[in-house]
């Protein structure tokens, strides 16, 4: 995944379901921590909606829409 990428969320969250896409408008990566694996990266999204909001999501919660 990489900025720009459309994608879907794949887990729900407080005030976003399954299924809600968004832009990618950075990307991050992270250190191995408790939960996630060294490499593994944070992006931001600009979510689709009424009332468009930023929220980041882990690699493993998206889904690049084709």
């Amino acid at each position: 995944m990489k900025v720009g990428d459309l994608v879907k969320v794949k887990r729900s969250s407080l005030g976003v379901s399954v299924g809600t896409m968004g832009l990618i408008v950075c990307s991050y990566d992270i250190r191995g921590d408790y939960d996630t694996s060294p490499g593994e990266k944070v992006h931001e999204l600009q979510l689709i909606g009424p009332k468009p909001l930023n929220r980041r999501y882990l690699d493993r919660d998206l889904e690049v829409v084709k």
